[in-house]
């Protein structure tokens, strides 16, 4: 006689994989901050173009305590996961002989 499917319980994760989730979602957030500051940044020459100075002046306002670091990061990530992935990849053809 079937019984009554019991609902299933997510497996708890490891702070690992929760502090890769967390650093995963900050990158994503990153990502959209740097492009949304390039397209500002694009917006603000055009305007720069037709003598309107506010958007650019906002944007080198923020460039120092928003942008540079936002890029720093992504770049840094990047150079991270490539270090890593070669890592990885070297152990992985280590142990395979």
């Amino acid at each position: 006689m079937p019984t009554k499917a019991e609902p299933t319980q997510a497996p708890e994760r490891s702070l690992g994989q929760r502090l890769k989730g967390w650093i995963d979602t900050l990158l994503v957030i990153d990502v959209f901050v740097v492009i949304a500051g390039a397209l500002w940044f694009g917006v603000a020459v055009l305007c720069h173009s037709r003598q309107i100075e506010a958007p650019l002046k906002l944007f080198q306002r923020l460039w120092e305590p928003l942008f540079t670091p936002a890029i720093g990061l992504l770049m840094g990530a990047a150079i991270l996961s490539g270090v890593l992935s070669w890592i990885l990849n070297r152990w992985q053809r280590q142990a395979q002989r």
